[in-house]
Parts: C-alpha cells; structure tokens; sequence
C-alpha cells in the first residue's frame, strides 16, 4: 500500500440512509452506531477517553510508542467550487476539528498545476499533527470505536504498515467518524490517518499494534 494518505477525491453528499463505505478498508458501515455519544463530550467534542477510560500504565505505553498521529484531508476538487473558502471551507474545519479535538492546518499549492486546474496558493487539503494526550484519545478511539462500526470488519492487511512500521488508514467519508452529524455535515471528504512509531522498525511495529489493540489479518 502507499505510504501517502488518499488523494483529493471529492464525493457530493449521498441520501442519508444508505450504507456507506470505508476507503482502503472497502467495506460497508451501520450508518447508526451505538458509541456516538460516547465520543462526544457536553460541548460536542470528542471525548477524553485518554483519561476517563483508560489506565496510566497504558497511556504511557502508546505514548512511548507512537510519535504522532497525522490525520489529513483531501480537498483538492471541492477547492475548485464557487466560495469555496467562504461556503464550505467552514464546514470541512470544523468537521475535522470535532474528529480530532484540535484545530487543523491549511496546506496550499505551492505552485500552479495545468493539468490538475490547481492554482498556486490554492487550499489543496487540511492536516493536524496529534501528539501527547489527543494522541492517546484518537488512538483509542480509532480502534475501540471507528473500526468496529465497519460491517464485517475482518481485519486491516499489514500492507498499511509501511518500511518505517508508520500504519496508514484511508477513510472515503469522513463521516464514519461518530463525532460528525451527518445531517450537520452534507459535504463529505475523505480522511487518511497515519499512525507514526518512535522507532522505525516495521517488524516491531506490527507487534506493538496488535498488543494495543490493532486487528490485522490474520
């Protein structure tokens, strides 16, 4: 698998209702899901599971494992639409921020590209750098909560661990995430997320994800 996360697919927003889908993990998903409110608190935002369910023992373990988490979003084609920074950008920000309890960085072209109808200075997709206790909350809501909501979830293939041991993630919509309304969010994007060890050993790696939690394939 590539090492990258998804590119800038843009997808209009489908009737609510139907099945949707997880990007690399090409499988259908409840569109209703039990742990919802879990995972937000009072105000919205994502729950501090970090401290509120889990031991110090294992806060310390993940933190001494992972490096960061990266999460990032393609918004390459929806850049393209009319007010986009006005209409929609808005949107996209806050979306993200409620996914990752912290507020998300701009990326922009840094050149213009023909081909691609990409303008320099153009806003081609957003990212946020978890690191410390946002770290430990996404992780544990990444495989407590996310992954078990996708319909006959048999495991993620190894592939997404590159040579450096980082596991790579792609979500097609955004709102697999429970802490996203639906009904609040009619534009949808895809999210990738990538899990970045301290040491860079592939081998390694694999085994402390699955002692944390992980399900690969067997």
């Amino acid at each position: 698998r590539r090492s990258h996360a998804p590119g800038c697919a843009w997808k209009e927003p489908k009737k609510r209702g139907h099945a949707r889908t997880v990007g690399r993990l090409s499988k259908n998903m409840s569109p209703k899901h039990e742990t919802h409110k879990k995972a937000h608190g009072a105000a919205g935002t994502p729950a501090t599971i970090a401290t509120g369910g889990i031991s110090p023992e294992r806060t310390k373990t993940i933190r001494g494992f992972l490096d960061k988490i990266v999460v990032n979003a393609g918004v390459g084609r929806a850049s393209q639409t009319p007010n986009f920074e006005e209409k929609a950008l808005p949107q996209i920000m806050r979306d993200f921020a409620l996914i990752t309890g912290q507020k998300p960085r701009v990326n922009r072209a840094k050149k213009s590209i023909a081909g691609f109808k990409v303008r320099e200075g153009q806003i081609v997709g957003i990212h946020a750098t978890l690191r410390a206790g946002n770290l430990v909350d996404f992780f544990e809501r990444f495989h407590r909560i996310i992954l078990p909501r996708v319909r006959d979830f048999g495991g993620i293939s190894v592939d997404h661990v590159d040579e450096h041991g980082t596991l790579n993630v792609g979500f097609r919509e955004h709102v697999t995430f429970p802490e996203v309304s639906p009904e609040e969010s009619p534009l949808v994007f895809p999210l990738g997320v990538s899990l970045v060890p301290r040491k860079r050993d592939r081998a390694a790696a694999v085994d402390q994800f699955r002692a944390l939690g992980i399900p690969f394939k067997k």
